[in-house]
Formats: structure tokens, C-alpha cells, sequence
């Protein structure tokens, strides 16, 4: 495989910097911190070029808050200036790594995303009768630092580039525990190696891709699956066979452990396409989608508490108006035009 070399001076550049500072403030104008930095924008920006030039570049301390939907998990947030040196550092290496990537392979890459992903899925689940539906188990704070840094180097060889890789994995804040055991693992092995991956960096999102890029060409070139949907860490293969699904997942799961990650037993199973398969927050059938259920309850909770906080005079209309948007967003790639009409009906701000 060839190994790409001299693209650390691209990455530092004024010119790649102030693309990277546009693509991490979307969305985010308003915040305190984005605000400030935009406000010393150009100050901010030669600051970093310096700091990355002379390799004296240091990462602040992440912030952590929980979610519970749709299941608890920590989530952490980098400083801005070091979001845009994430985004600085995957502007020029992510076009390197996505030339390996699958075509199916839909997370965090440009012209794919969930919609590509569940319209793909689709047209399998005409073709097939059974779809082998996968989720590994704790797969951000499972992922091995020594593996992932190796399939790193088997593409980039810059040296100051994979400086600036590592620095980024070493202060990483810690993540949830795993204990696991992998053939060759001592009592202490799995607490001594270092893993896990920071959920909500854009550099663990493209990082958790370049991980799984090895399982995605073990199932097409060696176990020859070609209708297989990935994204992220859940992943499809279907087929007409349910023996050869079980034992595909056989293979999988036993591939896997060399990644030192271990598939869901609980959460992956073999279903029949026709009764319906919920993935990526959405019930598939072949010829149409439904909503998963789970998320009109949890909408039409934050419909009521919304309502009350207007009420009260502590949430404005346009921050409403905002929320409901996106989920409208999510909710109408599937066929819920009745319940949209019905839930908003019920939702009248006096």
C-alpha cells in the first residue's frame, strides 16, 4: 500500500485553517466560545499556524455531559480551537483514507449519511429475504489506540502528521471501562492497553471509520457479501439463507476480535426483512419506512416540556421552532405525514 508523505506543511497552512474554522463554527455562531475566536479570528488562526508549525501545539481539556437518548452515554467537547484543528487535520488526510473505503460504507463521508445508508438498505431488502443485523459492543471506548495508530501509518507516513495524530489520541480524555479478553492477553492486558475514543470529536467519527475499513473489505473480498450496509459501528449483510447468516456472523465476530472489539450477542440477530428491521432510528420495510417508536415518544415529551418552558417565559419561539425543524428533518424521510398532522395538531402555543 502506498504511503503518502509531506502533508503536514498543508495542514498548517493560514489557508487550510481559516476553511477549517468556517466548516467547525456551522451551526454554532452564537456560542461564547465560537464568537470569541471568530471575534480574534485572525489573531486566533496565525496562533494556531505557530503552534503546529513548531509542533508546540497542546489540547485543552475536554467538557463532558451524558445523554440518555437513545441510550446513556458520555459525550465530550473539545475547546474550539482544538475543533479547528480537527477539522484542519481531516481536511487533507480524510480524501487520502476515503479512497479505501467501500462504497457502502455511509458514515461521516461526503455524498452518503443515514438517508443514502437506509434508501441502500432498501433496495437490498427487495433482493433478499433475511437481513443479518450487527452492533459491536461498546465500540468508541472499546477501540485500541496501538491498532488504530498502526492502520494510520499503513497510509501516511509524514511524520509530523502522525505527531500531530498522536497527540490528538493522548489527550483523549478517558472513556467508559471495557474489560475484555483477546487470545495472547494476560491478567493485566487489558487494563494496561490504551483505547477508547472521545464520542462527539469529528476526528473520532473519521477515526472510527479508518478502524473498521478492514472489516469492510474482509466481507466483500474474502467472504464475498456484496449487499452489506455499514455505519459506524452498525452494519447489515443480507442474504437468503438464514444458516449462512449465523454463520457469517460466526466469521465476523471471530474477524473482529483481531480489531480487539467484540460484536453485541444481544443486540445482533438474524431477521426476516418483510416484518420490519429498526436501524439507523427507523423501521425498514422494503417498500416503505416507519419512525421508530421509541422516538415519537421521546418528541412528543419534549413537545410538552417546551410548551411549558415558552409558558414560562424561559425558551423563545424561535428556539422551538428551531428543534421542531430538525426533528421534522429526521421524521419525514419516513412515511409519517398522519402523525406529523396529528402531533402538531395537539401542539398550540397560546
Amino acid at each position: 500500500m502506498k504511503r503518502v508523505n509531506f502533508l503536514f506543511p498543508e495542514i498548517y497552512s493560514f489557508e487550510n485553517l481559516l476553511i477549517a474554522s468556517r466548516k467547525a463554527r456551522m451551526g454554532k455562531r452564537t456560542q461564547n466560545n465560537v464568537s470569541h475566536f471568530e471575534f480574534n479570528l485572525e489573531p486566533e488562526l496565525i496562533q494556531l499556524h505557530r503552534e503546529l508549525r513548531t509542533k508546540t501545539y497542546q489540547p485543552g481539556s475536554y467538557k463532558e455531559f451524558y445523554i440518555s437518548v437513545p441510550k446513556k452515554r458520555m459525550i465530550s467537547a473539545a475547546p474550539y480551537r482544538d475543533r479547528v484543528v480537527h477539522h484542519a487535520l481531516c481536511n487533507i488526510i480524510e480524501p487520502i483514507f476515503d479512497k479505501t473505503f467501500v462504497y457502502d460504507n455511509y458514515a461521516n463521508r461526503k455524498q452518503k449519511g443515514t438517508h443514502k445508508a437506509i434508501l441502500r438498505y432498501q433496495l437490498f431488502a427487495k433482493k433478499y429475504q433475511y437481513v443479518l443485523k450487527c452492533d459491536i459492543k461498546k465500540y468508541f471506548p472499546s477501540i485500541d489506540h496501538d491498532i488504530l495508530r498502526h492502520l494510520i501509518r499503513r497510509k501516511i507516513k509524514c511524520r509530523d502528521t502522525l505527531w500531530l495524530i498522536d497527540v490528538i489520541l493522548e489527550n483523549s480524555n478517558p472513556q467508559e471501562t471495557v474489560i475484555d479478553y483477546f487470545t495472547g492477553d494476560d491478567l493485566f492486558t487489558p487494563l494496561e492497553r490504551r483505547k477508547g475514543l472521545p464520542i462527539g470529536n469529528l476526528t473520532s467519527q473519521f477515526f472510527a471509520n479508518i478502524y473498521l475499513n478492514k472489516l469492510d473489505h474482509y466481507i466483500f473480498e474474502i467472504l464475498k457479501q456484496r449487499a452489506y450496509v455499514r455505519y459506524v459501528d452498525d452494519f447489515v449483510v443480507f442474504g437468503n439463507c438464514k444458516e449462512e447468516l449465523w454463520k457469517l456472523f460466526a466469521d465476523v465476530g471471530k474477524y473482529l476480535e483481531t480489531l480487539r472489539v467484540r460484536l453485541h450477542q444481544k443486540k445482533s440477530m438474524v431477521y426476516p426483512v418483510n416484518r420490519g428491521v429498526i436501524f439507523l432510528g427507523h423501521k425498514i420495510f422494503p417498500e416503505f419506512r416507519l419512525l421508530k417508536t421509541q422516538n415519537i415518544i421521546l418528541f412528543r415529551k419534549r413537545l410538552k416540556k417546551m410548551k411549558k418552558e415558552y409558558l414560562d417565559g424561559t425558551i423563545s419561539r424561535e428556539t422551538i421552532t428551531a428543534s421542531i425543524q430538525g426533528w421534522i428533518a429526521h421524521a419525514s424521510f419516513s412515511n409519517t405525514y398522519r402523525l406529523r398532522k396529528k402531533l402538531f395538531s395537539e401542539f398550540v402555543l397560546s
